[in-house]
């Protein structure tokens, strides 16, 4: 079944794209994974990956044209199918002068009504946005609008967490929120019904009821039946887009808790029992701030301590968040499609010892080991741009410009804001940049452009103790450096054993890029840097 392609929402502010050059044909095999086109955003040109297999039946956008987000793209399906249903109702669809979330698209592998309501004058549906290039579906974080309330234009409607981070959601329209299609911490594919608005008092049930029918529907998160079991029910006439989860032990079926989805998630994730909180909200209904307020009794915790002493098994099980399933998928193909191999070396940090210590007596300077290490690399780098190149089928991108990227370890998992031209910065610079981006990363504030575009990466744990480690490749990256620790030992120096200290880095290769030897002579460079660091002041 033909697949319709439309222009992605590629970074939150996105309102059209140009398509700077297509990669691909009309005719040519599609497998899932492969850069369809190059789309020029309001803040970068990214690439753009097909999530669907097949053959390229039909480009709508011309390589230089530019269109609104969830434009006819492009449609993919098998050889030799009629499209020409799909492309009337696209010509349908595209009015002049009509915002992204006025198009109601059919969620793909569904059926939907040949001919679509038209909607009432002044109504907009509006859609899960792909708020990072790499998403597939958001979860609702927080609703900031209830129904009835009057939305302005720049209004911010909800808090969606990505794959990448939770990110503020904004109205590109003016009017009331008729209708919420997704309840706190549920999770929806893109494009899948986010809300409608218009105007007081419009009749939007059947708009509502023939989205849910093309393919509407939002990821309920299950309870192991071993210990509780979850029903969703509606809960007064007033808000019935609200949800509450009703929680009821197996071992008593008349003590019932309600709680909300938010604060479901949050409960499982601090290890906060349920029936030790207290809700706050209506009927006794358990929302957020109960649980950001609740603070565990004495007797809670005899009685988990006797609990343990038992023996019996017990588990607690955390839903996976966008983040973290993102990090699986994209490790994974790495792993599993770059030809990665491993370069170990053991550098003399004495002269960096001291080199740092000198640095930071000047007043108002502080940089790291790390910020040197960030340093050193960019200069190598631009001696040696195999290791700062990217791997295409067809091609290899050998980058004159030096992006780090240097991973930041969070709750959810990990990110890797990037410092960019970071050949051209000074120390401090680099430190400062560092520092500001590692705040935002574990405040979920990092923005998009913060964390896109990097041509190499740094992972650095030497901070918790650990010696030598490898890491996985950050695709399309070629090689991917991981940092060890600072430790003292006895070294060989002049034919004599003298207290030193050393340190271990691992650079981890593309095969497909960079060859052995290519490996070895960036690390002989970056060796001369890191062992005399004066150098890179020159």
């Amino acid at each position: 079944m033909a697949e319709v392609i439309n222009m992605p929402r590629l970074s939150d502010t996105m309102e059209e794209g140009t398509v700077a050059s297509w990669l691909k044909k009309v005719g040519d095999k599609i497998e899932e994974g492969d850069i369809l086109a190059e789309i020029e955003t309001d803040k970068a040109t990214m690439e753009f990956e097909s999530f669907n297999e097949g053959t390229l039946l039909h480009i709508g956008i011309q390589e230089g044209d530019t269109a609104k987000v969830d434009t006819l793209l492009a449609i993919i399906g098998e050889e030799g199918e009629d499209i020409s249903g799909l492309l009337n109702v696209s010509d349908t669809k595209e009015e002049p002068e009509t915002s992204t979330e006025d198009k109601v698209e059919a969620a793909p592998e569904s059926e939907t009504p040949q001919e679509a309501e038209a909607l009432p004058e002044g109504v907009v549906v509006v859609t899960m946005p792909r708020l990072s290039d790499t998403m597939e579906e958001g979860t609702v974080a927080t609703w900031l609008k209830k129904i009835g309330d009057t939305v302005e234009e720049g209004d911010i409607l909800a808090e969606i967490e990505t794959d990448k981070a939770t990110m503020e959601f904004e109205s590109f329209q003016s009017g009331t929120l008729l209708h919420v299609g997704l309840d706190e911490g549920d999770s929806a594919k893109v494009d899948a019904l986010l809300a409608i608005i218009g105007p007081a008092g419009a009749d939007v049930s059947a708009i509502a009821k023939n989205f849910a029918v093309g393919g509407n529907s939002a990821k309920k998160e299950e309870v192991p039946k071993q210990e509780t079991k979850a029903v969703i029910q509606s809960v007064s006439e007033e808000s019935k887009t609200k949800t509450a989860v009703v929680v009821s032990n197996t071992n008593s079926d008349s003590s019932r808790l309600f709680i909300s989805p938010l604060a479901k998630k949050m409960a499982e994730e601090k290890g906060i029992q349920l029936n030790q909180v207290k809700g706050s909200g209506e009927n006794g209904r358990i929302v957020k701030r109960d649980i950001e307020n609740f603070t565990p009794s004495v007797t809670s915790s005899a009685s988990i301590a006797k609990f343990i002493a038992t023996g019996q098994e017990d588990f607690d099980e955390t839903p996976n968040s966008n983040m973290r399933k993102a990090i699986a998928k994209n490790l994974a193909k790495s792993k599993f499609t770059a030809p990665h191999y491993y370069l170990n070396v053991e550098f003399d940090m004495e002269n960096a010892m001291a080199f740092r210590v000198q640095y930071n007596s000047i007043p108002d300077v502080k940089i790291s080991y790390n910020d040197m290490i960030v340093k050193a690399c960019a200069l190598a780098l631009r001696i040696h741009p195999q290791v700062n190149s990217q791997w295409f089928d067809d091609r290899m991108k050998l980058n004159n410009h030096v992006h780090i990227g240097v991973a930041v370890a969070v709750q959810d998992g990990l990110l890797v804001p990037v410092v960019k031209f970071a050949n051209e910065q000074s120390l401090p610079q680099i430190g400062a940049a560092v520092r500001e981006y590692a705040g935002k990363a574990r405040n979920k504030k990092l923005a998009l452009d913060e964390m896109e575009g990097s041509t190499f990466t740094i992972s650095n744990l030497g901070m918790f103790g650990i010696e030598s480690f490898t890491s996985i490749i950050n695709q399309p990256n070629s090689a991917i450096l991981s940092v060890g620790a600072i430790v003292s030992k006895p070294v060989v120096k002049n034919g004599q054993v003298v207290a030193g200290n050393t340190m271990k880095l691992t650079l981890a290769c593309d095969h497909r890029t960079v060859d052995g030897a290519t490996g070895a002579q960036f690390l002989q460079t970056l060796k001369g840097f890191i062992e005399n660091p004066v150098t890179m002041l020159v």
